[in-house]
């Protein structure tokens, strides 16, 4: 099972990818987490990636593709991932299309989770973190049993700026000229299908699985 997680800040992916993480037991891979991996490995790519980071840039697509491939070469990508944050963009996807570790085992899905604005904004906005363990709270639907207060670990909770009202319109917007053509890249190759995510993520997460259900003997088929 190879597959790619698509969707905007907010639209729940993170929970999403724990669950099909856990139904399949493959691999959830994101960028974020390759580059930290890389850095505390002290590989000759991640000294590259903490140069950069250090200096507060962006890491480079050449470095990220080179990064991204040597994961999925690793042993525990044999049955399959979970791509979440990569590809962001079509250069990246068409690179994502050229490793042989993916033209030897293609794609089974693309998964698309769509969430209006109005509802990522009042998710994010309500969004509280713990500022030691990063356990996350709602302040309407998942509050802390002392307000203020992580249950877990007893640290204060806090707003991150990034989910300040502001600070998400430009993430969304940024999302949406950065990654939204690889909807169309994904659908013109009947790869794409788009999954409403504004209510029960236990329901998007069922919807999800029956779709993968339904596809996963085909798609073994085709890719033997």
């Amino acid at each position: 099972m190879q597959l790619i997680l698509l969707g905007p800040p907010g639209s729940g992916k993170g929970t999403l990818a724990s669950d099909l993480e856990q139904r399949y037991q493959i691999p959830h891979i994101s960028t974020g987490d390759i580059f930290r991996r890389a850095v505390r490995e002290k590989t000759r790519l991640g000294l590259e990636v903490e140069a950069i980071i250090s200096q507060g840039e962006l890491v480079p697509d050449t470095l990220t593709i080179a990064l991204v491939e040597d994961r999925l070469s690793q042993s525990d990508c044999l049955n399959g991932y979970l791509l979440d944050g990569f590809p962001r963009t079509l250069p990246q996807a068409e690179a994502l299309s050229e490793m042989p570790v993916v033209q030897n085992k293609p794609l089974t899905a693309v998964i698309n989770l769509v969430v209006r604005e109005s509802v990522i904004v009042e998710r994010l906005s309500n969004r509280r973190v713990c500022s030691k363990c990063g356990r996350t709270y709602n302040v309407v639907s998942l509050k802390p049993q002392i307000e203020g207060v992580c249950d877990a670990c007893g640290h204060p909770v806090i707003q991150r700026k990034d989910d300040q009202t502001a600070t998400i319109l430009h993430r969304l917007e940024a999302y949406h000229q950065a990654t939204e053509p690889l909807v169309g890249y994904y659908r013109d190759q009947n790869l794409l299908i788009d999954f409403d995510n504004e209510k029960s993520i236990q329901d998007t997460a069922q919807a999800v699985y029956e779709y993968l259900e339904q596809i996963r003997p085909q798609a073994e088929a085709d890719h033997g």
